[in-house]
């Protein structure tokens, strides 16, 4: 799996004269239709991840041996596995692993690379340098071999898992951010500021973070579904989300030698995981419409 995509740093936004921020925002949202399905299908994932228990039929690690292997049916819309276990529970609460992993770890790799970007391209210099070539080690590696060897070193378990995503993509939001502050630091505004006795901290604060906003927040959208898919790698290489906690990645790797037998095993689940991240990278499309003035039709 390749690194997100690195997104550019737009220039501020102007808001058409008379016309509120938040009604163009509705507007770019709502012509484009792939991206409300994106945020439908979102909304959807978010809402089984957070009423799981009040949605899923059954217990999703409660075991019936008669019921092993059972196809599709009324009982069991997506089916059964191997220890009789209902796949629509396991894949609901599946969605509460990966939405939990896919925000913490992102939030953590924004926090994390957001400080290091502002440092870096704010302070220059040494700073700069130090910071710049210790991300370059980092990417250096290719995302899905960095997280597995991360998670490997720190051993089997979801927060390790996401931990490792956390640390994989920190220096992508540090590349996203760098930018931007690099060529805002030397503007008027910054100058201003700093003739009036602001602090660094005050300048990097409420004057540099602002305008370097919008291109993590739509890199945020786009990192998450990858995010999500890593999860999914990790824990089906018996990395991330242990047995019997019902995981995407565990359940395909459950499923894998039931695949002609019964396939509803990994095919529930990777429809799942195929719909999350689909429905992250469209919102990142119109977030990046929304947010992105360049982009904009006039």
């Amino acid at each position: 799996m390749g690194r997100a995509t690195h997104v550019g740093a737009p220039t501020p936004q102007a808001t058409r004269k008379g016309k509120p921020p938040w009604r163009h925002t509705l507007r770019v949202l709502t012509r484009n239709r792939l991206v409300l399905a994106g945020i439908a299908i979102a909304v959807l994932m978010l809402f089984a991840a957070i009423f799981a228990g009040l949605i899923a039929p059954y217990d999703p690690v409660a075991q019936q041996a008669s019921d092993s292997l059972h196809s599709p049916s009324w009982q069991h819309w997506f089916g059964t596995d191997r220890f009789g276990r209902d796949v629509l529970s396991r894949t609901i609460y599946g969605s509460r692993i990966s939405m939990w992993v896919g925000f913490a770890s992102v939030s953590i790799a924004v926090s994390v690379g957001t400080l290091l970007g502002l440092a870096s391209g704010y302070f220059g210099g040494w700073v700069d340098n130090v910071i710049s070539r210790i991300m370059d080690v980092f990417f250096s590696f290719p995302a899905m071999l960095l997280a597995i060897a991360i998670a490997a070193m720190l051993g089997p378990g979801m927060n390790n898992a996401l931990l490792a995503i956390a640390i994989v993509y920190s220096p992508l939001f540090s590349r996203v951010v760098r930018g931007p502050v690099l060529a805002e630091r030397n503007k008027e505004y910054i100058d201003a500021a700093r003739m009036i006795g602001a602090s660094n901290l005050r300048l990097v604060g409420l004057h540099l973070l602002p305008n370097v906003l919008p291109p993590i927040i739509v890199q945020a959208s786009v990192t998450l579904s990858h995010a999500i898919l890593m999860e999914s790698y990790v824990s089906f290489l018996g990395l991330g989300t242990q047995p019997p906690q019902a995981s995407w990645g565990s359940m395909l790797n459950e499923g894998r030698a039931f695949l002609e037998a019964a396939p509803w095993i990994s095919v529930f689940p990777g429809v799942a995981v195929m719909l999350a991240v689909l429905a992250f990278n469209l919102l990142g499309d119109g977030l990046r419409d929304v947010l992105d003035p360049r982009l904009r039709s006039v």
